[in-house]
């Protein structure tokens, strides 16, 4: 495929405004693009075409009675790209013959490996390549309700037949996290590639890029009040995102009881900030005045939400391992807080950063460097354009 050609590509599915701001990006490139989904659920992401599911058993009949309508409009498209093999909101069982007209009547076919799957909760129960996980901590596997849950859910089921079935006969695996990738290369090494999420820089710090002006902080921003130069002066203000449905299960219970601890110890030290289970927009504008943003605790690497924060100069209190720097070839900057999965770790890391103020504006500093080297999102939509282009080139068309 000549590299002036634009390409149609349709993604399917949502998690966390990652298809969404790929969107934007690969549409800056000249491509056409169409988003489906349900705007992962309350986060109500943008989409193109919305598919969100009404409750209960007839939620699901009209929900695929939609699906059938606007399938003979998916076709044609160079490029297919799934969100999860759980791409709609249906059973799984429902799900494999959308998935056989999607390969079917379109080029190349990409399954994302961005969150909950079989591949992430065998992989982590069985072979356990991470440290910790989700799923385990060292050799021993988590009990809470959530993980039971999620292992019944995925292990022996009509979920573990149709994440099988479209790893085996899609045309590659695209996953955005050191965790994800190295349960999929595990699996399918030929066929398993990582990209970094896409992030939209603050305009902002965009215009300080434009306007070259290298000597200035590029986390520096219209509100003086998030201006590094002060964080010193002032309590060191901290932010946490409660999922109430899913604390246990990511670790944000451990991490609010050491923040709310912190906070009791030092009062004239520290602020912490809560939003509880809010749409993605309400959510970014709660956090925006933040110094520190406490994300998942059994994470190695920043998911979408800290690193929107970081893009804004605020310092990610969480997974900040060796294996995502490596992924991503960073040999300089180190902007997280790293904290192992205790109590204890995140108490001591908190401690240490409201009693050194003076190392808040340098994080924030690489917090937003960071971002742009490894996940601007134009960078990042040309890394897809590339692999879509060469997939189109290299395999057999149908």
């Amino acid at each position: 495929m000549s590299k002036t050609i634009k390409m149609k590509i349709l993604l399917l599915g949502e998690y966390s405004n990652v298809h969404a701001t790929l969107a934007a990006g690969l549409r800056n490139l000249g491509h056409k693009v169409t988003v489906v989904s349900n705007g992962d659920f309350w986060k109500d992401y943008p989409r193109d075409i919305s598919i969100v599911r009404r409750p209960g058993k007839l939620g699901g009949i009209m929900l695929l009675a939609k699906i059938y309508a606007i399938l003979p409009k998916l076709r044609g498209y160079d490029v297919v790209q799934l969100i999860n093999p759980m791409f709609v909101e249906l059973k799984a069982k429902r799900i494999f013959s959308i998935y056989n007209y999607l390969k079917k009547h379109n080029g190349k076919v990409f399954l994302g490996g961005f969150g909950m799957d079989w591949y992430w909760v065998n992989t982590c129960c069985t072979e356990k390549p991470l440290r910790y996980s989700d799923f385990n901590i060292g050799n021993e596997l988590r009990t809470n309700s959530d993980a039971l849950r999620e292992r019944a859910d995925w292990l022996g089921t009509e979920k573990e037949r149709l994440n099988k079935y479209i790893a085996e006969t899609c045309d590659g695996i695209i996953t955005g996290l050191y965790e994800y990738w190295i349960c999929y290369h595990m699996a399918f090494p030929q066929k398993t590639v990582f990209m970094p999420f896409p992030i939209r820089l603050s305009d902002e710090i965009q215009a300080t890029d434009n306007q070259n002006m290298a000597e200035t902080n590029p986390h520096t921003v219209k509100k003086a009040k998030n201006n590094p130069s002060t964080a010193t002066r002032r309590p060191v203000r901290l932010f946490i995102g409660i999922n109430k449905t899913r604390s246990e299960y990511k670790g944000t219970d451990i991490m609010l009881k050491a923040a709310r601890d912190i906070a009791a110890r030092y009062p004239d030290k520290v602020t912490l900030s809560l939003a509880e289970s809010v749409p993605f927009a309400q959510y970014g504008k709660m956090m925006d005045d933040s110094d520190a943003i406490l994300d998942q605790l059994y994470s190695y690497a920043p998911s979408m939400n800290p690193l929107l924060a970081m893009s804004k100069g605020i310092i990610c209190i969480g997974g900040g391992e060796k294996e995502n720097y490596e992924i991503i070839n960073e040999k300089e900057l180190r902007p997280i807080i790293n904290v192992e999965p205790t109590y204890e770790s995140v108490y001591e890391e908190l401690e240490k950063l409201v009693l050194n103020p003076e190392r808040i504006p340098d994080l924030k500093r690489q917090s937003t460097e960071y971002v742009r080297r490894h996940h601007e999102y134009m960078k990042v939509a040309r890394k897809y354009e590339e692999y879509y282009k060469l997939a189109l080139s290299v395999l057999p068309t149908r």
